[in-house]
């Protein structure tokens, strides 16, 4: 018998609702045509999120493991050697010199030019180091050392530091994310998997060599503070991933805008009166973020600053530390790298028409105009637009944007730019992925080939072309970017434009690997698939970042 409100409705129409509601209570799985959803499906339930995590982060042990079996920066190329050679080195002198000396000695010799908090880094796994074996270790003597001991030791050092800070710090941040946008567990676990295979931290940290997720952990423990509004904590969690690698600077523009921002209330939180809008800034914490910012500094420092005091209260080691770690002594670029100078150069000879002080006046110039805008656009929005009160969850999205947006104008046009920079910017992009807007996904899986693409010269260098295949493929392969046959992450459906870049960018890079492989260039110009590399780069580099600020302005 029909039910009094009228006909019961057919089996398809509940199908249909039953679809709808679970899209919008976000339970849907938007990787679902994925071979990464095929492999981790059966761990949906929530007593086996355990046993996902820890398949993930044996897997990944795994792969970073199999990539630190191949080359990596300057292996066997006498005198000088590489970024292995570098760290290496550092903890050498940290281990047998004085503070005084760290960032004096031997500056043409692989001088430390990183921060206070990588020399400390540096200072403690030297004492495993030399506990282990002192010849690997020993001043001046160990100088270009190469054996399989000392690589397999420097190898996992990077390991331990990605699973010590960058491990943790992801899985709290995507946990947090995650539940402001009622993410589903599968999709959780698929976003955890995606970014610890992320191919390009993988080639540079494992690969090439260098301690990167460290600073990009740092990173993402401030951007989950400043989710919790925690604006203190934050500060001390960014400052010290500034002291790790001076990088993260590129982020600093924009978290000074968004914690300013976040001292008034929002314009409709305040019954839409400006008087109390002005009246509701906090000077109270605005001065407790200040001072942990300052504290912070100086514990960082109290060494460097103890041995001044000793010295008569002399500045010279503080004074080396930021001539060391801010090097514009040394021009606009060192190499050849896909930003605004190095692909100008090309028909605009900086150096013959400028000279150093008007050149970086010039990059300081370009630099603040491509990052201004967009983080007064950003403050506006998040003072005086309803959508973006307390508790929002487009308080998220503005706050990776603009990290994102910040991030790649520093890349693309400040000073002393390199290839490995860009996973800089792209960190708060990946991020980006976790609203799960289908078109986001493609337009960040897309970015992500892009930026890998643009380190291949680097990783060539290093004989790491296998791995760079390899990591491309299975990180395209898992996502389901690969997947021709159903929704596949590789070209959008309905942005006639965006398959038109896309496809080009991919057209474009397939020949460049196809010409670098089986054409020599011409004996008059050598670097002639390098340059390119970097302009093809960056174009796509461009047009990605100017998506990024229309994003942010029609976000409402």
């Amino acid at each position: 018998m029909a039910a009094a409100g009228g006909a019961k409705p057919s089996s398809s129409k509940k199908s249909k609702k039953a679809v709808l509601n679970k899209s919008r209570k976000g339970n849907l799985h938007v990787f679902q045509d994925a071979p990464i959803y095929d492999l981790l499906k059966y761990f949906d339930r929530a007593p086996d999120q355990w046993a996902a995590r820890y398949i993930l982060i044996f897997s990944t042990i795994i792969l970073k493991s199999a990539v630190g079996l191949g080359s990596y920066l300057g292996e066997g190329q006498l005198p000088i050697h590489g970024d292995f050679e570098a760290q290496r080195h550092w903890m050498e002198i940290t281990n047998h010199l004085p503070v005084s000396q760290w960032y004096f000695f031997d500056l043409e010799y692989w001088g430390l030019d990183y921060p206070p908090l990588t020399a400390y880094h540096s200072y403690i796994f030297g004492k495993l180091g030399l506990f282990l074996n002192w010849s690997w270790f020993a001043l001046n003597d160990s100088r270009g050392i190469e054996n399989p001991g000392i690589k397999y030791f420097m190898r996992f050092l990077v390991i331990i530091s990605d699973f010590i800070v960058y491990g943790p710090a992801l899985i709290h941040v995507l946990s947090l994310i995650g539940k402001r946008f009622n993410m589903n567990r599968i999709d959780h676990i698929v976003f955890t998997a995606a970014f610890l295979c992320q191919p390009g931290l993988i080639l540079i940290d494992n690969g090439h060599f260098q301690y990167n997720s460290v600073m990009l952990g740092l990173f993402l423990f401030a951007v989950a503070e400043l989710i919790r509004e925690n604006y203190i904590l934050a500060s001390i969690w960014f400052v010290l991933a500034i002291n790790f690698k001076q990088m993260a600077l590129y982020y600093a523009p924009f978290i000074f805008t968004y914690i300013l921002a976040n001292m008034f209330y929002n314009y409709y939180d305040v019954s839409k009166s400006y008087r109390q809008l002005i009246r509701s800034f906090n000077f109270a914490k605005v001065f407790l973020v200040g001072i942990a910012v300052l504290l912070t500094q100086v514990v960082l420092l109290l060494p460097f600053i103890w041995i001044s005091f000793e010295n008569g209260f002399t500045f010279d080691i503080l004074r080396q530390i930021v001539i060391r770690v801010f090097p514009f002594q040394r021009g606009l670029f060192e190499d050849k790298v896909a930003n605004f100078w190095c692909t100008t150069n090309l028909v605009i000879k900086y150096r013959e028409l400028f000279t150093l002080p008007q050149l970086t006046r010039l990059l300081l110039l370009l630099t603040l105009a491509s990052i201004i805008p967009p983080n007064l656009l950003i403050a506006w929005k998040l003072l005086m637009n309803k959508k973006f009160t307390k508790n929002s969850t487009h308080r998220i999205v503005i706050l990776l944007l603009g990290f994102a947006i910040t991030s790649w104008g520093f890349f693309l046009f400040s000073f002393q730019v390199h290839e490995k920079s860009v996973l800089v910017p792209l960190m708060p992009t990946l991020l980006l992925a976790l609203t799960r807007d289908r078109f986001d996904l493609v337009l960040i899986q897309w970015i992500i080939n892009v930026t890998s693409f643009s380190m291949y010269p680097l990783l060539k260098k290093d004989n790491l072309v296998l791995q760079y295949f390899t990591c491309l493929l299975v990180s395209n392969w898992i996502m389901g970017a690969l997947n021709v046959k159903k929704n596949t992450l590789m070209i959008p459906k309905d942005s006639l434009f965006w398959k038109l870049i896309i496809v080009s960018s991919y057209v474009a890079m397939l020949t460049y690997h196809i010409s670098d492989q089986f054409l020599a260039p011409p004996a008059r110009y050598p670097d002639l698939w390098l340059i390119l590399n970097t302009t093809i780069s960056f174009a796509y580099f461009g047009i990605f970042w100017l998506w990024l600020l229309y994003r942010a302005y029609v976000l409402n």
